[in-house]
This record gives C-alpha cells, structure tokens and sequence, in this order.
C-alpha cells in the first residue's frame, strides 16, 4: 500500500470552492459562485499545490495498542492512500483509480501522476451528457419493451449513476484481405400442382485492402468489454488533446489492460468487419451468403491511448442487480433486463396456435 500519494484539486480562482468540467458548456464551471471558463483558461490560472504529507507528532502518552490485524501483502498489494486538501481526510483507492470525490466533503479531485508519463492519455473525448440525461435515457431505454414486467419501472430502484473515464485503446490499421464466399441463388417453378426448388452454389471470391481508424478496445478490466462495444460509435472528430480538467467532476481510471493485450482483440473486430463489408459487395444472390475461407492481414498498424465518456447506472430489482452504461457523448444506452417469462411463453404459445391454424388450413384447402 502506498501513502499519501499527491492529488489535485481545481480551485475556483474567485471563491475557492472545487471546479467541475460542464458538460453542456463544454467549459469550467464553479458550482458556488458561478465562475465560468474555458478548459484553457482555467489551466493557465490553475496553481496546483503540492500535498503536504501530515506529520505525526509523538505523545507524551503511553497508550498500548490492542490491535493485532495487520495487512497481508495480497490485500495491501494495489491500494493506495490519497490525502484530500479540502479536508485533510484519507482516501483510499485502487491504484487505477485516476479521479474521484472524496466522500466526507464531496471534493472533486484527481490523483497525481495517475496520467503522467507513459500512462499519458493523448486523447480525450468530453462529456457531452450530464446525470439528469442519463437518468431520462434510462427511463426511455425501458420504454416499448414488449417482455419487460410492468412493475420493473416502478419498483426498480437506481442505486447510483456516475460519470466515467474510461480508457481506451485507439488502432489505426490498414487490412488486405483475401475472402471466399458461398452464395446461393434459388429458384422456385411451379407445373400445376407441383412446386420446385433449385438451388445453385457458388464461390464467390474478393480480395482488397481496407483501412480503419479509431478501432476501440477499453483498457479497463472493471468495464465488461461487450458493454462497452454496445455503447459505440464515438465521435473521434469531437476528441481533444488530453487534459487533467476535463476529468474534474467525473470518476476517471488509467488502463489496467495494456495493449498488448488488447492487440488480438482488434484484430478480431477487423477481422469481422472486413468480412461484413466485403460481403456488401456479393450482389445477385437471394438465398444468403457465407463465409467459406477469409485471410486478413494487418499493416501500417498504429495504437492511441484515449479516455472516452460513460454513464453508469447500477439498479437493484427483487435482490438482482442490473448495470446499464450510456454514450456520454451521444446518448446510446444498453443494459440487461429482465424478462416477464409467462407474458413471453404466452406470446409464443399463440403465434405456434396461428401456425398451426394456417398450415391446417393450408392442408385442408388442398385436399378439397
């Protein structure tokens, strides 16, 4: 466990109380007096004071401590103390943990260092939705699903939503690919009563080169990495080079996942994506198209570390739990829910009785 590790605080310049990045104005905001600047403004008069590490003063009293729990090295292992400057209490976080709040003056602080050196993010995408938003897309999200329980809505119970930083690793890669398809044509004739099917195959081959930019693939090993897919695209046009402020008032983590780790990952979404935009170009055939054989190779590939925007929402259902994660930059929600299994196997229960009635009376016209 590591103590006292430095913090920084963003100081309103007029009034002293904590600065919080706005997502509407895409400026600095001071909750208290209203101060208002841009991101550049406010690091040019931004004076970041050094934490003090508390000294301890020895007593004059002898006091025996009772104690005999100590830390073993497996829990101690990744933890650190931060002290807050607002009111000097200590926090202690996983040593992934960029930006928090403290949670006895609900000072916005961001942790020294966590985004230094080679842990450097280059980009940043800014929040562009605030928590009254997410909230509003959460109750739309619940909005026409047909095997939802209607009480879900009502006794479903937000526990929490938080905005966060989460990290991401960018690759630009230029793809040559060499891929076979099976595709089919059917054909269907009719002499009097009798209907024909003929089926023909063939192989259809493409081959070229496709070039992506921005491939995503989040660095965090909190965030399920599905759930995060589901919440794209971004916008990369409205990234910004990476600065410590647009993280005051957010939570923020630094990768935990580096990227070579993260390499198989990309190449698997090019992989796919090279395939289905090449199967865009097998035309004429109405009985489907497959993939038989595909060789993708990557080149010219190149990778960034960026911090991308995230609503969280934690929920609390009949003793279950539910996550849904939000765009914070446009607004896309997903999450699981639950299913109203008798509505569900009521549906399915009338549309096999209107099959059954069809194909009988299909049956029943014939045979007349």
């Amino acid at each position: 466990m590591q103590y006292m590790s430095d913090i920084i605080e963003y100081k309103c310049p007029s009034c002293g109380g904590a600065m919080v990045f706005d997502s509407k104005s895409q400026h600095m905001k001071c909750p208290y007096c209203d101060t208002e600047m841009t991101v550049e403004e406010f690091q040019r008069t931004q004076k970041v004071e050094d934490t003090q590490t508390a000294k301890k003063t020895d007593s004059e009293e002898n006091w025996c401590s009772m104690s005999t729990g100590q830390w073993q090295n497996d829990e101690i292992n990744g933890m650190r103390v931060y002290s807050c400057q607002s009111c000097g209490s200590e926090i202690v976080a996983d040593e992934t943990t960029g930006a928090t709040t403290c949670p006895f003056c609900n000072n916005k602080i961001t942790m020294k260092g966590q985004f230094s050196g080679d842990l450097k993010p280059d980009y940043i995408i800014p929040f562009k939705l605030d928590k009254k938003a997410a909230k509003e897309n959460y109750y739309k999200h619940l909005q026409g699903k047909k095997y939802l329980p209607k009480v879900f809505k009502k006794e479903n119970h937000v526990d929490e939503i938080k905005g966060v930083y989460i990290p991401f690793w960018l690759f630009d890669i230029d793809a040559d690919a060499r891929i076979t398809y099976e595709a089919e044509k059917v054909h269907v004739s009719r002499s009097g009563d009798t209907e024909y099917t003929t089926r023909e195959i063939y192989q259809v081959y493409r081959e070229g080169t496709i070039s992506f930019d921005h491939v995503p693939a989040d660095g965090s090993r909190k965030m399920d990495d599905t759930l995060m897919e589901s919440i794209e695209p971004y916008n990369f046009q409205e990234a910004v080079p990476f600065q410590q402020a647009y993280l005051a008032g957010y939570l923020a983590d630094r990768y935990d996942v580096n990227v070579d780790e993260r390499i198989d990952r990309a190449r698997e979404r090019i992989r796919v994506c090279t395939e289905q935009a090449f199967r865009k170009t097998v035309r004429g055939y109405n009985g489907g198209t497959s993939v038989k054989d595909s060789n993708v190779q990557i080149h010219n590939a190149s990778y960034w570390y960026a911090m991308y925007p995230v609503w969280i929402l934690n929920t609390t259902w009949k003793g279950e739990k539910f996550i849904f994660a939000m765009n914070g930059q446009t607004g896309k929600m997903v999450g699981d829910l639950p299913i109203d299994r008798s509505k569900f196997w009521k549906s399915v229960g009338i549309r096999t009785l209107l099959i059954w009635g069809v194909l009988y009376g299909l049956k029943c016209l014939f045979l007349m």
